[in-house]
């Protein structure tokens, strides 16, 4: 039997990507679209072809569909997450998935007492360069991972960003919606978790019409072995920062190398200890993907994917809030 699916929200552009992915696979049932929002409701069904019945989200909880695919606001999203899985859906949602830690709990609790599982856009996981680091550091030829940096530069883009996105509430932070993408890279590449963070600060510098908007983001931590982590995950990119070298670059710092690789370029490349010419491993084809590792975990029943969501977005969410309170000061 097909799974059946309902979208509600497309406020953000991320969650297109996800409708066609559904749309053109056999397995799934668009059962219907949400949005309450008339531009972005007008903007699906032009951009899309996406249908609205007009029906009530509260109304289709209530109905016998599998799945909810969430696309909303930012700050709207824990509360419509949560009521999914009070209905006993399982969710799959762009990032992030909520923007406090409160909501998070209560995702975390409800997805444990339903047995029920949370996916996450977080396609950088899925990448061959991902994949091929994590094969290498795994394999143990570089030894133990010592230091880690990275950066996730984005364009501020006010010609195309949503204008939800500069109201106070609506955001959640520049680390909390940028960041998460490395930290979980960081903890599926190295094997390791974080264990602290020892600063983290965000400010403005580029939303130059919203000043309380903290565009810029960068943070210090610390994994379970004791390796340092600095990341820049700032909305300070010029206009073609998609294309730019520090678009996700990563760099792995071990006792025996170092590997890097970053999303715009197509290899991994690995500099030994005492070997003066780097080896460089070409990119290949990855099928696995965000939505066929979601489907397996609902069909198998484990839970991988659901956790490290979960520990993801906790993971931003604290270093968010300690970049927060310095700001308060």
């Amino acid at each position: 039997m097909k799974i059946k699916i309902l979208f509600y929200g497309f406020r953000h552009s991320h969650i297109n990507t996800l409708y066609k992915k559904v749309s053109a696979s056999d397995l799934f049932e668009i059962v219907d679209c949400v949005e309450e929002n008339t531009p972005a409701r007008e903007a699906a069904e032009k951009n899309l072809g996406a249908s609205f019945s007009g029906r009530p989200y509260d109304e289709w909880l209530c109905e016998d569909i599998d799945v909810v695919a969430i696309g909303n606001a930012y700050g709207e999203r824990g509360k419509v997450i949560i009521k999914a899985l009070s209905a006993g859906k399982h969710i799959i949602a762009d990032k992030p998935i909520c923007t406090s830690v409160k909501e998070l709990d209560e995702i975390e609790k409800l997805a444990g007492k339903n047995n029920l599982k949370i996916a996450c856009m977080l396609d950088l996981r899925y990448i061959f360069q991902a994949i091929k680091a994590k094969e290498i550091i795994h394999s143990g030829e570089l030894g133990e991972v010592r230091n880690v940096s990275f950066n996730g530069q984005h364009v501020i883009d006010y010609a195309h960003r949503p204008s939800w996105y500069f109201e106070k509430g609506m955001h959640g932070g520049t680390i909390n919606d940028l960041a998460i993408h490395g930290i979980d890279l960081v903890r599926m590449i190295s094997g390791l978790e974080f264990a602290g963070t020892d600063g983290a600060r965000v400010w403005n510098s580029y939303a130059y019409k919203h000043e309380h908007f903290k565009d810029s983001a960068l943070f210090m931590a610390r994994l379970s072995n004791g390796a340092g982590v600095i990341a820049d995950t700032s909305y300070s990119a010029p206009s073609q920062g998609f294309s730019l070298p520090t678009y996700w670059e990563f760099r792995f710092w071990c006792e025996k190398g170092l590997l890097t690789f970053s999303y715009t370029l197509p290899d991994v490349t690995v500099y030994k200890e005492g070997v003066s010419e780097p080896v460089i491993y070409k990119r290949e084809n990855v099928e696995s993907d965000y939505l066929s590792e979601f489907i397996d975990e609902i069909n198998s029943g484990r839970n991988e994917m659901t956790k490290n969501i979960l520990t993801s977005t906790r993971c931003a969410l604290g270093i968010q809030a300690l970049a927060d309170s310095e700001v308060s000061k």
